[in-house]
């Protein structure tokens, strides 16, 4: 499950950053009702790749608890159709339920037909568990390109991206995720965590605690974008 961003110049895609977006829906532009406005918040997004799985549940505790909304890209074979509770509580309690893939293979490496089998099974188990198709999806260790961008547009779904990652696919270290974490914070950027590694979960609750203290607020991906809106094959990125 290892992340990492490959440079996207060259391959068609040029990343948007959440201020371009809020930017670009203009200065007039109001936040939705009761909302956080991240145009004056110091927003932080918190997402979870490749999910659920096991720890999911004390996961989604510590966030009810904390009041911290968090954006999940599910996977589909051996977690979304292994957990559909779960998944079903994932929505139910307010976050935001995202695509990354069916068997998260890369999808660079695919012809555009298997790139929209691995997305779109992913979009039809979701929906069938929520109700609701995703809007966002995020492609194993951020490889994209034109292709990857087009059938993605088909499917009605934005790409998204992050600005930290704690590498938690390579250590149980709580201490040291959280540390990575905090090291690399900054407002208007995009957390990367999996909660299906031990040293995860765990590390959470001082992350959230940490931030908070340095006036951090948590918001949902589509949340930081606001007033704007992530558009279907568009690749978003602080």
């Amino acid at each position: 499950m290892a992340s990492l961003v490959l440079a996207l110049g060259g391959c068609g895609v040029d990343p948007v950053s959440p201020v371009d977006v809020r930017g670009e829906a203009g200065a007039d532009a109001k936040a939705p009702s009761g909302a956080v406005d991240c145009r004056e918040a110091k927003c932080i997004a918190l997402t979870f790749d490749a999910g659920p799985g096991k720890d999911t549940p004390r996961l989604l505790d510590t966030l009810k608890k904390e009041k911290v909304p968090a954006t999940f890209f599910l996977l589909g074979k051996k977690h979304v159709d292994r957990y559909p509770e779960v998944v079903r509580r994932i929505a139910a309690e307010g976050h935001e339920v995202a695509n990354h893939t069916w068997t998260h293979q890369i999808l660079t490496d695919l012809e555009p037909e298997e790139v929209r089998t691995e997305l779109s099974r992913t979009q039809d188990a979701i929906e069938k568990l929520t109700g609701r198709k995703p809007t966002l999806m995020r492609p194993p260790q951020g490889r994209t390109d034109g292709t990857v961008s087009d059938v993605s547009r088909e499917l009605g779904l934005a790409q998204v991206l992050w600005s930290v990652t704690a590498k938690d696919y390579s250590t149980t270290d709580s201490k040291l995720i959280q540390q990575r974490v905090l090291d690399g914070a900054e407002k208007d950027g995009i957390i990367l965590l999996h909660d299906i590694y031990d040293g995860t979960v765990p590390a959470v609750p001082g992350i959230i605690a940490e931030l908070k203290k340095r006036g951090f607020t948590f918001v949902t991906v589509p949340q930081l974008l606001a007033p704007g809106k992530a558009e279907p094959g568009e690749v978003y990125r602080p």
